[in-house]
């Protein structure tokens, strides 16, 4: 069976699959994956206070080595409709190009994969070994209900992955610029100070936590966290976030509070961060309180929420496949990178050897994203060349 990967992705384009919808666009990939062979469980989850999303894992075979496929057919909101040039749920094809909400992510992407599966097989018949899907819902949201709990339930069902490719757009400009091989860890840290409220012609029965918390923050941005490894560029504090409340101009407001993210490098662990940033902050606050003459102190609270370690893959035979194939297809060799914001392979690097390879990146989330018709046909055949390679 032969798949026209292009015509293929303008289908589930079609699918207007806004977080946590699906809209059909698992159904559709379910019907195809079992045409080809592929044994398809539907894995629907809900969290208490959250939406219910619907994944899908496929898998043919049942032997080692098996590699996988993970991807997310929901996307984001189209935002001003009116603003596209095309309907962004037509899937419309013009100008050589797919056009669309998820053309680049990561609808493209996943189409390309099943197309090159389909050719594999073909030719190939199936292999020794196992080839697998997994398709969440819930990667553009809050992702509690999607591939975390997938990767739980294959715990449970003693599945064990190999090694992943994750579909995700990964080249800036030009198809087969970049590999992804890891990504940098994400924390987020909101810090209030709490003071007295008073009148701002009697600050001396107040205590203002703005110049409080300002100089706290002056301690964390001007510090330096790294200067970056070998694989990863240095690590960034970025602040996010800065409120009081206060809407009138003749009081001192009692709270102060800021929101800070920091990216950070595989010099880092989870716990290693928090302990940088709790002592930062507590040894601040504690010689600023310090300083201040009477009773008037200020009080501190820091809640730091990770959303993803740091991790790398380290290059081998996964990454060399890749390599190998991007050289084959396109006469070009990409950069392994670690570079951008954080994707569900931080989920997954605690399962199996994982890489990033998609499409280019440049008009995802945007108005009028799409990728290049071309794009689509050369991903199909790199991922096929990925599947030859793999299991030869």
């Amino acid at each position: 069976m032969q798949i026209d990967p292009v015509n293929f992705a303008a289908e589930l384009i079609r699918c207007p699959s806004v977080t946590p919808a699906d809209a059909g666009a698992l159904d559709l990939l379910e019907k195809v994956l079992t045409e080809i062979g592929f044994t398809c469980t539907r894995l629907p989850f809900q969290e208490p206070n959250t939406a219910r999303v619907d994944n899908l894992y496929a898998r043919l075979g049942d032997a080692a080595p098996h590699i996988c496929f993970a991807g997310h057919t929901d996307v984001v909101p189209v935002g001003a409709a009116d603003n596209w040039q095309k309907d962004p749920f037509s899937g419309e094809i013009s100008d050589d190009k797919l056009w669309g909400r998820g053309a680049a992510d990561m609808k493209g992407a996943i189409a390309a994969f099943v197309a090159a599966t389909a050719d594999y097989l073909s030719q190939n018949g199936k292999p020794i070994g196992s080839i697998s899907l997994l398709i969440t819902g819930d990667e553009e949201g809050p992702s509690v209900n999607g591939t975390i709990k997938m990767l739980d339930w294959l715990s449970t069902q003693q599945e064990v992955i190999d090694d992943c490719i994750v579909g995700e757009p990964t080249n800036p400009e030009t198809l087969g610029e970049m590999i992804k091989i890891g990504r940098r860890g994400s924390v987020n840290t909101t810090v209030t100070i709490e003071g007295i409220q008073g009148h701002v012609a009697y600050p001396h029965r107040a205590a203002n936590p703005v110049p409080h918390l300002v100089q706290l923050l002056e301690r964390l941005i001007t510090a330096k966290l790294d200067d970056g490894t070998p694989h990863f560029q240095p690590s960034n504090l970025e602040l996010t976030g800065f409120d009081v409340g206060n809407a009138v101009t003749n009081v001192i407001p009692a709270l102060a509070q800021a929101r800070f993210n920091i990216r950070y490098n595989d010099i880092w662990s989870r716990d290693t961060i928090t302990d940088w940033i709790n002592e930062n902050l507590n040894a601040a606050h504690d010689a600023l309180n310090n300083a201040i003459d009477g009773e008037n102190k200020f009080s501190l609270t820091v809640d730091i929420n990770h959303s993803g370690e740091a991790f790398l893959t380290p290059t081998g035979t996964l990454s060399e496949l890749a390599v190998s194939a991007v050289e084959k297809t396109l006469g070009m060799t990409p950069k392994l990178s670690t570079s951008g914001g954080t994707s569900d392979a931080r989920f997954i690097k605690d399962h199996a050897r994982v890489i990033e390879f998609g499409l280019v990146g440049k008009t995802m989330h945007k108005v009028d994203e799409h990728v290049r018709v071309n794009d689509i046909q050369s991903l199909t055949k790199i991922y096929q060349e990925i599947l030859s390679g793999y299991f030869s």
